[in-house]
């Protein structure tokens, strides 16, 4: 945590500055390229710079090569399934948390403050515009410490005991369920402690401009050699965070394409289309009451419910799939033996079908849905509403004709956040899927735990396809200067 966070600070608030204040070579692809890294799950990153930096990898097979060198002891070169290893994997793919946070913050400080800055001679970023986005910098960085913990793949693939690795050992490894929930409490302490962090930031996000302007020193015109070197500052990132990992699927997949590899893969993504889509529409479908229930019909309590609803999204997959086995089991055991006390013959069984994987993932990502389709309601004049209740038309009717056509683009924000992160969610498929059913995400893992990249690379690959999906959204919405 304490690696990940230096790392992604660092990158994020130096690269959402230079992109703020420096107009250079370039700078409108790179503003939004630099967010290219989320669509990469962590684990995928892992798998593909092993495969490169390895002994037996690209890199250090060219380098023995150049240099002469025969065997390991007569170099050195660092080792990356180790701690620093993922350290570097994680910070490169979570960094964006941070840039686009902090971006949002550099823009919307206030003008005046910047121009007064300079006047008496200090410094904007030390002295304005990093104090008033410390509440921002503190929320991406929560958000990127709560995907650390959570981190399952890479710790896995890198053997590196955390918590999280530590609860699929005990569980699975040791079949100690206790041991493992003891531990997930342990998680659980850092996750609450986390949430609290970045809904305290999120709170403090306030600050007042009588007179907004557009700040002048912004898009500041330099030299051709600064210019191309905070050009290069940029694209590093993106280079090691996405176009090396991408590069390195599209060669893997062009050489172990083959008949066999591909109805493999056609028979795993119609599971996982199947599973995504059931699930992101349920997950919508009970957002969407939530938000409409919070909006119209705020009864008491209803507001911390709704924000109780929504935590599940900070806690780890593996705590999820280990508190939703508990109590699947309590339903299923209690629903039994009510049913055999009053002598009907129905065993129910919950454990291991499709019902306890779309249980989890809708405990996992509500939150996700919710903020995105409450934000839109959120922006609807009440009067709208008001004005059809009072020409005697029913509420549902009113709903289905003035509210629902409105938020169509937060519907479907939601429905493609939601189907995205399913798709890409690695231990609740892998610890809760029904028998001989294979997600892209688990294909994925299995095969690359196998050290077989190659046959795992064309299923990765789709999924860094979709990831990208989001991405390019968000990037439209920015654009549009709309939310």
């Amino acid at each position: 945590m304490l690696g990940v966070g230096l790392t992604t600070f660092i990158i994020g608030v130096s690269l959402a500055w230079l992109v703020c204040r420096y107009d250079f070579f370039l700078k409108n692809i790179i503003e939004w390229a630099l967010l290219l890294p989320l669509a990469l799950p962590s684990y995928i990153v892992a798998y593909c710079y092993t495969d490169f930096l390895e002994y037996s990898g690209f890199l250090q097979t060219v380098l023995r090569h150049i240099l002469g060198f025969n065997s390991p002891n007569e170099y050195y070169f660092p080792e990356i399934r180790s701690l620093g290893g993922a350290i570097f994997v994680i910070s490169f793919v979570l960094y964006p948390y941070v840039y686009l946070i902090t971006k949002v913050a550099f823009k919307s400080t206030p003008a005046s403050l910047l121009e007064l800055a300079e006047i008496n001679g200090k410094k904007p970023f030390y002295s304005v515009a990093l104090p008033l986005a410390r509440p921002a910098i503190i929320a991406g960085l929560s958000l990127v410490l709560m995907e650390t913990i959570s981190d399952f793949g890479t710790v896995d693939f890198f053997a590196v005991e955390t918590i999280t690795l530590g609860i699929f050992n005990l569980w699975l490894g040791m079949n100690n369920l206790a041991a493992a929930s003891q531990l997930a409490m342990v998680g659980f302490t850092f996750i609450l402690v986390l949430f609290a962090l970045e809904l305290s930031a999120r709170k403090k996000q306030r600050f007042n401009d009588t007179k907004i302007n557009i700040y002048r020193g912004y898009n500041k015109k330099i030299s051709s050699m600064k210019s191309f070197f905070i050009f290069l500052t940029c694209f590093i990132p993106i280079i090691i965070g996405f176009l090396i990992p991408l590069f390195i699927l599209i060669f893997h997949s062009i050489n172990y394409l083959d008949l066999e590899n591909f109805n493999n893969l056609v028979s795993i993504s119609y599971n996982s289309f199947l599973i995504s889509i059931i699930t992101s529409l349920v997950i919508v479908t009970l957002s969407l009451i939530l938000a409409v229930g919070l909006k119209f019909y705020n009864f008491k309590g209803m507001s911390f419910f709704s924000t109780f609803a929504g935590i599940g999204y900070a806690f780890p997959g593996i705590i999820i799939a280990l508190g939703t086995l508990f109590f699947v089991s309590f339903i299923q055991n209690t629903t039994n033996s009510l049913l055999f006390f009053l002598d009907i013959n129905i065993e129910l069984i919950l454990i291991g079908s499709y019902f306890i994987l779309i249980f989890a993932y809708v405990s996992r990502f509500n939150a996700v849905a919710f903020g995105a389709i409450n934000s839109g309601i959120g922006r609807i004049p009440p009067n709208m509403m008001e004005a059809s209740l009072t020409l005697g038309k029913p509420f549902w009717f009113s709903f289905k004709k003035i509210i629902l056509p409105l938020i169509k683009p937060s519907l479907l924000t939601a429905l493609i956040l939601a189907f995205v992160d399913i798709i890409k969610e690695l231990p609740i498929t892998l610890l809760l899927r029904p028998f001989n059913f294979e997600t892209l995400a688990t294909y994925v893992y299995q095969y690359a735990n196998d050290e077989m990249l190659g046959r795992a690379s064309g299923a990765a690959l789709l999924i860094v396809l979709i990831g990208l999906i989001p991405i390019l959204f968000i990037n439209n919405v920015i654009k549009q200067k709309t939310i």
